[in-house]
């Protein structure tokens, strides 16, 4: 059972680590736009100072604790881990990557950052160990309303993106880009992640029964 824990909180830190760098490079290249929340937290940065990543984990901060009010259920230790590594993983790619001037490098950049930043939400959440804020939140509000999931996340997702354009986050054509196509690229690379986990876990069970006959 500590071997199936490790291997998934591996997924889950991992994920996050990939997650911010595909966040870290849409930022980078955020001529084309970046994604909704990221506008906000952008917009926050631009208008308040502290860094982009700061921003997230207030945001996600607030998030829990709202949605610990709301559900009178104390947040699981992955929303918390969640808010605090996301949001440090962010800065530490932003401080790291440089900022291209080309077109193209802005480019391959956001290509490349969405891309990456779907496989990483595939692998956190194949891991199991509890939503992250801002999905709490969507869930609180489907089960307090009885509104649909889409309809209730393309709404957190449309009056964030609103809030920060008015803060001055960078809006473009991408953003829509992400908006639209990231729920595709986590359709696709969600289920191998989630079998890839599964195997490796059956691996281990394996392996630690092959411990204790050979004990």
């Amino acid at each position: 059972m500590r071997r199936e824990y490790r291997l998934r909180w591996t997924f889950f830190i991992v994920g996050l680590i990939v997650l911010a760098f595909g966040v870290a490079l849409t930022i980078k290249g955020k001529v084309f736009g970046i994604g909704p929340w990221d506008v906000f937290h952008y917009g926050l940065y631009k208008q308040l100072g502290l860094t982009i990543g700061m921003w997230s984990i207030i945001a996600g901060m607030i998030i829990i604790i709202s949605t610990w009010i709301g559900t009178k259920t104390p947040p699981k230790i992955g929303a918390i881990a969640n808010m605090l590594l996301l949001g440090v993983f962010i800065d530490i790619f932003n401080a790291l990557l440089p900022t291209p001037e080309a077109f193209i490098v802005q480019l391959l950049f956001f290509i490349v950052g969405v891309l990456i930043l779907g496989f990483g939400i595939s692998l956190y959440v194949s891991a199991n160990l509890g939503a992250g804020p801002r999905d709490s939140l969507m869930l609180l509000i489907v089960e307090k309303t009885g509104w649909s999931i889409t309809l209730v996340r393309n709404g957190m997702e449309i009056t964030v993106f609103l809030l920060g354009w008015l803060l001055g986050g960078p809006v473009g054509i991408g953003t829509i880009f992400i908006a639209f196509f990231l729920g595709k690229i986590i359709q696709v690379t969600l289920p191998p992640c989630q079998k890839w986990l599964a195997h490796l876990i059956a691996k281990e069970k394996s392996f630690s029964m092959l411990e204790k006959d050979i004990l």
